[in-house]
């Protein structure tokens, strides 16, 4: 009995220590190692072409006067200040490690980080803002056929519902 009670202790803290959340450090070194301040810092700088979309949209495409233009100049600026602000690093942060604190273990994001620090990490972590730039081009190919078939079916629904809806006055 004696010899099950140790054996059983022994998994358990195991266990334990295999899922033990990682330090604030490990998660700081990952998050540095993998660039997420530089990414956020990226994703920031594609906020002008976004804004720019949403602009051309409400104006449908129509120049802007020139009243108009100051208005739309003085929300860009307004909205970037206050994403800026909002959406920094120092506030970022936190929320970060917390998230990957609660995510993965130590022993993970020991894995990881030594990962990160080769040549094929350190590859990985320059190439990544390629592959993700690649990866939205290619989207629009493989998203727009899938959007058609989803109106064709949202066409269809609407019929039935149509057809449903007759079948049931018929029966009333």
């Amino acid at each position: 009995m004696k010899r099950l009670f140790l054996s059983l202790a022994l998994v358990c803290s195991t266990a334990f220590a295999a899922g033990t959340q990682p330090s604030e450090a490990s998660v700081k070194e990952l998050l540095a190692l993998s660039d997420v301040p530089k990414v956020i810092d990226a994703a920031m700088g594609q906020v002008d072409g976004m804004m720019q979309q949403m602009i051309a949209q409400a104006t449908q495409g129509r120049p802007a006067t020139p009243a108009q233009q100051a208005a739309i100049s003085k929300y860009v600026a307004k909205a970037k200040g206050i994403m800026a602000e909002e959406l920094n690093w120092t506030k970022l942060e936190p929320l970060y490690v917390r998230i990957y604190s609660e995510a993965l273990t130590q022993e993970e994001v020991d894995g990881i980080v030594a990962f990160y620090k080769t040549p094929a990490g350190k590859a990985m972590v320059a190439k990544m803002p390629v592959l993700m730039q690649k990866t939205m081009n290619a989207m629009p190919a493989l998203m727009n056929p899938m959007m058609q078939k989803i109106q064709a079916a949202a066409q269809e629904f609407g019929t039935d519902l149509q057809a449903a809806a007759q079948a049931d006055k018929a029966t009333e």
